[in-house]
């Protein structure tokens, strides 16, 4: 494996630019790789290997690809220490976080897509017509830094079962656990052109992508304005899209129900990964005349998440992955006791340079608010009261996003609740992930589904055949 090289066409070449972009380990501010920083002179020979590729690839037959991934699968997995310590050095992420929660799923889900791709139905007869689903073309992969391996898998392995070519651009922050994969897919033995690899910025090699005429698909992860750019831009010649967005999502406490275990909830997603997770239950809505209740749990609970070195596996929280991260958040909690919140706990973290960030939770927040509105990205939680349970579906659905949701209550009650909530998923009480479901937003947290049969959907266009 050669970090200083591109991976096109089935080889290790050198980027047009003989530049490199320096990766950082937040943890020591050790620069520790340097990696090409491609330009839209790479992207364009990148494309043009996999348009040539696809040629022949799109006819390969299915148990080929499936063998192939196969092969994939299990190098990833022969390699699963080196992949946990690679997410904990490019993320600073602690290496239980990177081995249970950035590792560990993503290979299963992983399984679960090869088990799709082999019982999937590509030919369905209709009355008159035969509805046939075909690969894409070219899809152009745009990952984000905060989960390194999980977002890259989830375009990639559906992508190549489903008989598509990929020119994958990882994050500029997060790009060693791509150089793994890259590594793994040309082990395997995948034609020349069907996987390329070209590291850069977002705005060179991303725009590259989204505007080169032979790309087909752009399926792209990270913020939603960065996701309206890339759109934008995409479809300037009408490419499909699928956009995996931003949140602010909103978890309801309800009367009679366990709040111990649905604080407890709330509280691993909002400190899961330093809160760098678009699917955080960062709102929590409390009836207004409990909570005080809602407030002792909350204080006693988020006692319990260690910090400490990111090496050690009692770890739950290591540093925010940046110096840009750092900024963003403590802006935020900035904002937030300008606008007024009451601090339940927390402060505004020290600029010592270490990028820490400690939880920090605001209650008696309004829904106007913006730390209620926008997404923060850290360990920041914010506590709205609420009159009623009407209110508190009100107070949820008030939001340009809907990624996810939870809410923790008697079981009838929580379920009605969880059906009137405008967002791609609801947990519901101890409910728990399930690799066979899709994940995806409504409103301006995204287009499309990742996961499961929808997330494999993704990359295959519709056809209709009449033939009778």
């Amino acid at each position: 494996m050669d970090i200083r090289k591109l991976y096109i066409n089935g080889e290790w070449t050198d980027s047009v630019s003989g530049e490199y972009i320096e990766i950082e380990n937040p943890d020591t501010k050790e620069i520790f790789a340097k990696v090409p920083r491609g330009n839209a002179d790479d992207v364009d020979k990148a494309v043009k290997a996999a348009c040539a590729a696809f040629e022949t690839w799109q006819y390969t037959p299915l148990e080929e690809r499936v063998n192939l991934m196969k092969k994939v699968l299990a190098g990833l997995k022969s390699r699963r220490e080196e992949l946990i310590h690679t997410i904990t050095r490019e993320l600073g992420s602690p290496v239980k976080v990177s081995a249970e929660v950035h590792t560990d799923p993503f290979l299963l889900e992983t399984e679960h897509y090869i088990k799709v791709a082999s019982e999937f139905s590509y030919e369905v007869r209709r009355q008159t017509s035969v509805v046939r689903r075909e690969p894409v073309g070219v899809v152009g992969g745009l990952t984000p830094w905060n989960f390194p391996l999980e977002q890259i898998e989830k375009k990639v392995v559906p992508a190549l079962l489903a008989g598509n070519c990929v020119v994958l651009k990882p994050s500029q922050y997060t790009p060693m656990t791509a150089y793994i994969l890259a590594e793994e897919i040309d082990k395997a033995g995948y034609p020349a052109g069907v996987f390329n690899l070209v590291t850069g910025r977002g705005g060179e090699v991303g725009d590259a992508l989204a505007v080169h005429p032979d790309v087909d698909m752009i399926s792209f992860t990270g913020s939603t304005a960065a996701g309206r750019e890339v759109a934008r831009k995409a479809l300037v010649n009408i490419k499909k899209i699928a956009l995996e967005l931003g949140g602010k999502s909103a978890a309801i406490l309800l009367k009679g129900g366990d709040w111990e275990q649905g604080i407890r909830s709330v509280l691993d997603t909002v400190m899961l990964n330093g809160g760098q997770t678009c699917n955080a239950l960062t709102r929590l809505l409390v009836p207004e005349d409990e909570l005080e209740k809602a407030e002792e749990i909350l204080v006693r609970q988020t006692a319990g998440y260690k910090f400490g070195p990111v090496e050690d596996p009692e770890t739950d929280m290591g540093p925010l992955a940046s110096r840009k991260q750092f900024d963003r958040v403590k802006g935020y909690i900035e904002l937030g006791i300008q606008e007024g919140a009451r601090v339940l706990l927390g402060k505004v973290p020290e600029d010592d340079g270490s990028y820490k960030v400690e939880p920090v939770i605001f209650s008696d927040v309004k829904r106007d608010m913006r730390i209620a509105q926008e997404e923060i990205f850290g360990p920041v939680l914010v506590v709205l009261p609420y009159k009623d349970v009407e209110e508190a579906v009100s107070i949820a659905n008030d939001s340009i996003y809907g990624l996810a949701g939870g809410v923790f209550g008697p079981e009838k009650e929580a379920n009605e609740v969880a059906r009137q909530m405008k967002t791609g998923t609801v947990y519901v009480n101890a409910g728990q992930w399930d690799v066979a479901s899709p994940f995806g937003g409504y409103r301006q947290s995204g287009l499309g589904r990742e996961g499961g049969v929808e997330g494999y959907e993704e990359f295959l266009e519709v056809k209709t055949i009449y033939d009778k």
